[in-house]
């Protein structure tokens, strides 16, 4: 997408939670896995992220680019979107129409509250490399070129604090790295929170699976490269697309 001087555009960011995770419907799975730290979609989940990639689809704007956490259950919910988002009818797709990466700064908190001590990896061998990572999103889709903001996963033992900080400052560069392109991020709960939490200070909000906040904004051009940009409006309305939230009184 070329942009000319003064040119006028508004992007739109949607930031996803993954679907259905295997250990939370069947504790047992982690005694037996081989990856205990990085579980699975249930069949479940993966149905709910083809149908919510179906709805991503019908938005009144494409997606053209998809960044996802490295974790498995984020990377099989994008296979499943991205198959929606290129379908042409049956069982076709056509993988012009979408192009991801993995993005390591949209990895799971890395601490006790999120993934339990006893499953780290205790060679600090958290993921294949990333060849392997991207080998299952639908061929032709990935976009090799890309060099992601954080070049690998945050140390575990980072705190609350410092995970949300990460994951808006992920959520606003790449949307400066692609301004001409609307953006999906597939991430974990905590990363949708903080996209709403930016808008809204207070706030007590639940995000189910494959939910996700919609966020747009207007991007003045003076050349290709050169862009203003206002501040990210929250689209989102509450007890929408899978996110229930309501301000917090002031302590």
């Amino acid at each position: 997408m070329e942009a000319e001087g003064n040119e006028e555009r508004v992007q739109h960011v949607v930031v996803m939670r993954h679907g259905d995770r295997i250990d939370h419907f069947d504790p047992n799975w982690v005694t037996q896995a081989a990856r205990p730290w990085d579980p699975v979609l249930t069949d479940g989940g993966k149905a709910r992220a083809r149908a919510t990639g179906a709805c991503l689809a019908a938005l009144d704007f494409p997606i053209h680019r998809v960044f996802v956490s490295p974790f498995v259950r984020c990377r099989e919910t994008a296979a499943e979107v991205i198959t929606a988002l290129c379908s042409v009818g049956g069982t076709d797709i056509d993988p012009s129409r979408v192009k991801v990466a993995i993005e390591y700064g949209l990895s799971e908190m890395l601490n006790n509250q999120v993934v339990e001590p006893s499953v780290v990896p205790k060679d600090g061998n958290w993921f294949p490399d990333v060849s392997q990572l991207e080998a299952i999103f639908p061929q032709e889709t990935v976009d090799h070129s890309v060099t992601p903001i954080y070049q690998q996963i945050p140390a575990y033992g980072e705190s609350v604090v410092n995970a949300r900080r990460r994951f808006a400052s992920v959520i606003r560069s790449l949307a400066d790295k692609y301004p001409h392109e609307n953006l999906l991020l597939i991430t974990h709960g905590e990363g949708v929170w903080v996209s709403v939490q930016y808008f809204y200070k207070y706030v007590d909000m639940f995000v189910d699976y494959c939910g996700y906040s919609l966020l747009e904004r207007k991007i003045t051009f003076k050349s290709t490269e050169e862009f203003t940009s206002e501040n990210f409006n929250l689209l989102t309305k509450n007890n929408d697309t899978g996110l229930i939230y309501r301000d917090l009184p002031l302590a």
